[in-house]
């Protein structure tokens, strides 16, 4: 009894340590949505405001955003809500209608429903 106890006791330990080991240098990439020079510095902006993020970097030509994230501290759905809140959609997240027209002029995207 004792071994078949220990047994368990061991088992569900190992199984726990496993389960919570993230990667501390996570790279990610997502498309977001945006036009220039300013969305790309309001993007990076946004994804740095989200702890965990260790660097990010908005191409214009790609609208691809590559980040570096310690999964320790936070998730993809995170950041892409926090830069949806500063107007730009994400694969994920939709910019709400009041943020997305408090872009200036040259930054609004086409939308696509």
């Amino acid at each position: 009894m004792k071994t078949l106890f220990l047994a368990c006791v061991l088992a569900f330990f190992g199984l726990s340590a496993n389960a919570q080991s993230k990667n501390k240098n996570a790279k990610i990439e997502m498309h977001v949505d945006g036009n220039c020079e300013m969305c790309k510095k309001r993007i990076e902006k946004a994804a740095f405001s989200v702890s965990g993020v260790k660097s990010a970097s908005w191409d214009v030509s790609t609208e691809k955003l590559n980040l570096i994230v310690n999964e320790e501290k936070t998730d993809t759905e995170t950041i892409q809500k926090a830069i949806a809140k500063a107007g730009h959609d994400t694969e994920g997240v939709k910019a709400s209608d009041d943020d997305y027209s408090n872009l200036h002029g040259c930054c609004k995207y086409e939308r696509t429903e």
